[in-house]
């Protein structure tokens, strides 16, 4: 039995409550945020957001906290936390790996329903990039307990893009093969994530998610290319959707693009065609 600690702080904010999350996770915090309709009722659908690889719980131009408010507005509840080594949580970016944030998302996954308020029929799950590759797998491990699965520029290949930079790193003599950790831009990526991710096998575990889903991807998506979503929809087939945005890039900057990504998932989720 998964033993959950928390620590919870209430904001009032526009039409919902917001609160303050910690869970423990082996003696280190995750932190977050929860987002309930301010609508007085129980059995609540509820979305839990992933974040992208050195990304955060809020994500760029803060749009997931933009979209953690339209859901509360459809009157659903929504989690978003930073997994370990990134934002606010505990622990240090050099020890992530992918089965590390995996595992993080399984707590954030208990604590979601051990809620007696939330609609346990009803648990929704976005992620974005390589917190989309997350969200897939998960989905993929505990598809009864995930009603929708949304998928933001889903870094499903990272197992073959994370072996080839590597590899060209090495190749320059940027990356000492020996060396430990890559010093991405003033975050050091250790060696024990590139180890683990290239013996995951991403599109695998997803395919056992049997529920339906919805792909969002920018039309010119240079980090994570539209291809990847090809590949999800190969997997999931008559139960998946792609949704190309014209011209967008990997994390939607432009209010035109962030409103469609935001407006589509929020239907999805709703259970609107």
């Amino acid at each position: 039995m998964l033993k959950l600690s928390c620590t919870t702080y209430k904001l009032k904010v526009g039409k919902g409550m917001q609160r303050a999350i910690e869970l423990d996770r082996g003696g280190l915090m995750l932190r977050g945020m929860l987002h309930r309709p301010d609508n007085g009722v129980d059995n609540v659908p509820l979305a839990i957001l992933f974040h992208g690889f050195t990304g955060n719980k809020m994500e760029s131009h803060f749009m997931f906290v933009k979209l953690s408010r339209k859901l509360e507005e459809a009157g659903i509840a929504s989690l978003r936390f930073d997994f370990l080594g990134s934002g606010e949580s505990d622990g240090d970016f050099q020890d992530m790996t992918f089965a590390g944030e995996l595992r993080d998302a399984e707590i954030i996954l208990e604590y979601a329903k051990s809620l007696d308020w939330v609609d346990k029929g009803n648990i929704f799950i976005v992620g974005l990039s390589m917190g989309g590759a997350i969200a897939s797998v998960l989905a993929g491990k505990y598809s009864n307990d995930i009603k929708r699965l949304c998928l933001w520029g889903p870094a499903g290949n990272m197992p073959e893009l994370i072996k080839r930079r590597a590899q060209e790193l090495i190749d320059s003599k940027e990356l000492d093969s020996e060396q430990p950790y890559y010093d991405l831009g003033g975050l050091l990526l250790g060696k024990r994530f590139i180890d683990d991710i290239e013996n995951t096998d991403i599109y695998g575990e997803a395919s056992l998610y049997e529920g339906d889903v919805f792909i969002v991807h920018g039309e010119k998506d240079m980090a994570v290319p539209l291809s990847a979503s090809y590949e999800y929809l190969s997997i999931y087939g008559d139960r998946a959707k792609l949704y190309i945005i014209e011209d967008a890039d990997h994390t939607f900057n432009k209010y035109e693009w962030e409103s469609l990504a935001i407006g589509k998932t929020a239907d999805f989720l709703k259970g609107e065609k």
